[in-house]
């Protein structure tokens, strides 16, 4: 049940939303704070204060502004003779037009290393990162690879990646970052009723081999576990072992959700109209996914992107997203004009201003 229903059946906020994480998009900038509008409902006859402040009231619902001065603030309601209610927003203070690009289904670039290691000199001399080196050259592009432990076949793990690279990674460490995204390729879905211990064990042994074999400086407290499909508790593993945040499609597909881990379908359809939102109850962020590139044809590539730039609330973070065997010409899933997909869309948000980020600098890259 979504925290918005948790609230005092006679007296709850329907906007902003417990977790919200609020920008310069959702209210007006005022001296030293953000000045937003908040709603709810209570019952008609009540006088009703947000904080201190006296709300107008509708019938039922209450509406008021309310300036918002800290990272983190609690906005309680209390209606006269009828109860109160609270909840926390985020305000995002120093929030920007950024975006950050995320790659999953990484495995294939890694084997080719460890592979070519005597013949290679560099991490560059793989294709694959080739290209990436070019896009972070011309654009200033960043990326984040979200790694296998090992391939489907077996053939490879990352325990068979070679130290003779770590230098290199670590030189590299400001454009460049590796974390987990699941064990391997298949099954499908391998989390989706997981135990803590389950996700926890592929976790441990993804994140000690970059350790190993790149180093901590590659890691990054944010990925998408594999499909975007993950128990409470697995999420809860990941946490604990410093994760602070997951990105995910966040849509319902016949009415179920898709690609949003442990949320509930009213949790979903909010966090679907908006960049970001933390689980406060989980100490867990939540980015939502704006253009998933293989699943968009060329010409749709900067069009579709235009469409999310026109809704100011989905705007101000844009998350991209590709997977890696969409790139290699030798799996059946590959697409003959990917890189040309991504470049597309990296030049797109370079030119309209975006900046390039990691979301552990700072707050969610601000």
């Amino acid at each position: 049940m979504s925290d918005r229903y948790s609230q005092p059946s006679t007296v709850r906020f329907l906007q902003p939303w417990d977790g919200d994480i609020l920008n310069r998009h959702d209210g007006k900038a005022v001296e030293g704070g953000l000045e937003i509008t908040v709603r709810g409902e209570a019952p008609a006859n009540a006088a009703v204060t947000v904080n201190g402040i006296p709300m107008r009231r509708d019938g039922t619902t209450f509406v008021g502004n309310v300036v918002l001065r800290d990272f983190e603030t609690k906005l309680t309601a209390r209606a006269e003779g009828a109860g109160e209610a609270s909840i926390t927003v985020l305000w995002d203070r120093n929030s920007f037009p950024r975006y950050r690009f995320s790659v999953d289904d990484n495995i294939q670039f890694l084997k080719d290393l460890a592979v070519n290691a005597t013949r290679y000199n560099s991490l560059f001399d793989n294709w694959y990162l080739a290209f990436w080196r070019e896009m972070h050259q011309r654009y200033g592009a960043r990326v984040q690879f979200n790694i296998y432990y090992a391939t489907d076949e077996r053939d490879f793990n990352l325990s068979q990646m070679p130290e003779r690279y770590r230098d290199e990674w670590k030189a590299n460490a400001d454009w460049l970052r590796l974390t987990f995204h699941a064990y391997a390729d298949h099954p499908d879905r391998p989390y989706l009723r997981a135990t803590y211990e389950e996700i926890e064990r592929d976790f441990v042994l993804i994140h000690r081999e970059i350790e190993r074999f790149a180093g901590p400086e590659l890691l990054s407290p944010f990925t998408t576990i594999h499909w975007g499909a993950a128990t409470l508790e697995a999420c809860r593993a990941l946490r604990d072992h410093g994760m602070r945040g997951f990105a995910g499609y966040f849509i319902l597909q016949d009415g179920e959700p898709l690609v949003s881990y442990y949320l509930d379908r009213e949790q979903v359809e909010h966090v679907n109209t908006r960049d970001y939102w933390k689980d406060m109850r989980e100490n867990i962020l939540f980015v939502k996914h704006d253009q998933v590139v293989n699943t968009i044809p060329l010409e749709r590539v900067v069009p579709h992107l235009e469409e999310v730039a026109a809704r100011p609330h989905e705007a101000e973070v844009i998350e991209l997203m590709v997977h890696e065997q969409y790139f290699c010409p030798f799996l059946s899933h590959y697409q003959p004009d990917i890189q040309q997909r991504v470049e597309a869309a990296i030049r797109w948000v370079t030119e309209k201003g975006y900046k390039p980020v990691f979301f552990e600098e700072g707050f969610l890259g601000a």
